[in-house]
């Protein structure tokens, strides 16, 4: 089968003008902030992938290692034939070690980075060539529609259950309340009998997540830094990254990891003509990620409509993954 007979593209992509407001207002509040979503570029989407197969760097292994060892029995609770939406699908890796079991009738994978997506999907495809794919280029963290034709009809007899999978635990970059509400938005799209599969990453030794965010070969610095280097390609900035150093660090009493920027000197940044002045020591946050005890996380899910069904870890229990049915 010719693969591109079987992939749809949608350009939902944030537009530049989005990019700026959402670049400028940030650096004109204090403290300054620009949302991790900006990260993944065609380049910090390869940086974060190079992250995954860092030693220092446990989250992507040890969700794989969950997903292998118990993969048949999530697909037995999620059912073959389904309708299978994955939130920042990145390089695809975690889906493929499902795909098998679950024989999807249509996989939709959602990712901000236009470039990787296509690349993955491609690749996807040529593994997949049965396989009905529905690649959307948006900000899923967004209230956005999905387009028109992606989501299965419900007839009754005949209904195609409703799956999306969240993997990575990129539910920790958000807020909790943020991320109550886009739970709420996934479960009001996979009603009225769908379920979600998510990874979580679970609270563990500070030190154990301090050396995950600040590996030895600096490629976390180098992802945290390409923000700067895209801004400074698509809004005419004029950041010096010689004068910028990358931050992580567990904030024990939030319990969250926490990524900074942080300005080496007392200097000015124009972007787009607009100038910035940064003090000597002053941050840019660029992320947040939480990290959740399993009841924590379940009261979250509780009160976005979902219903904790089972949930998988590691024997370290440094990962979990969770399968919520949305509630009737």
């Amino acid at each position: 089968m010719n693969t591109a007979n079987h992939i749809h593209f949608y350009n939902l992509h944030p537009t530049l003008a989005d990019f700026k407001a959402e670049v400028c207002h940030g650096l004109s509040v204090y403290p300054k902030t620009i949302p991790p979503k900006f990260f993944y570029d065609q380049s910090g989407s390869q940086l974060f992938d190079d992250i995954t197969e860092l030693p220092e760097y446990y989250p992507t292994r040890t969700e794989i290692g969950i997903l292998h060892e118990h993969g048949e029995e999530m697909a037995r609770l999620l059912g073959k034939g389904c309708w299978l939406w994955e939130l920042g699908s990145g390089s695809s890796k975690k889906i493929r070690v499902l795909l098998d079991s679950l024989q999807p009738s249509t996989y939709l994978p959602i990712d901000i980075s236009k470039e990787h997506l296509l690349h993955s999907v491609q690749t996807l495809a040529i593994d997949h060539p049965d396989l009905e794919i529905h690649a959307i280029c948006a900000d899923y963290s967004s209230d956005f529609q999905l387009p028109r034709g992606c989501i299965p009809t419900q007839t009754s007899g005949n209904e195609i259950n409703r799956v999306a999978f969240f993997p990575g635990s990129s539910i920790g970059n958000f807020e909790p309340s943020q991320a109550q509400e886009l739970l709420q938005r996934v479960a009001h799209l996979l009603r009225p009998t769908g379920a979600l599969l998510i990874g979580v990453d679970l609270k563990k030794d500070p030190a154990c997540l301090h050396v995950a965010y600040n590996d030895a070969q600096g490629v976390t610095a180098a992802f945290n830094l390409n923000l700067l280097t895209r801004i400074n390609r698509e809004l005419q900035a004029d950041f010096n990254l010689t004068q910028f150093e990358h931050q992580a660090f567990y904030n024990d009493q939030l319990g969250r990891i926490e990524m900074h920027l942080v300005s080496k000197t007392s200097q000015e940044v124009q972007v787009d003509g607009q100038r910035f002045v940064f003090a000597e020591g002053e941050n840019i946050h660029t992320e947040n990620s939480y990290k959740y005890t399993v009841e924590q996380f379940h009261a979250i899910a509780t009160r976005a409509n979902f219903e904790p069904v089972r949930v998988w870890t590691d024997p370290a229990r440094l990962f979990s993954v969770h399968y919520l049915r949305v509630k009737s």
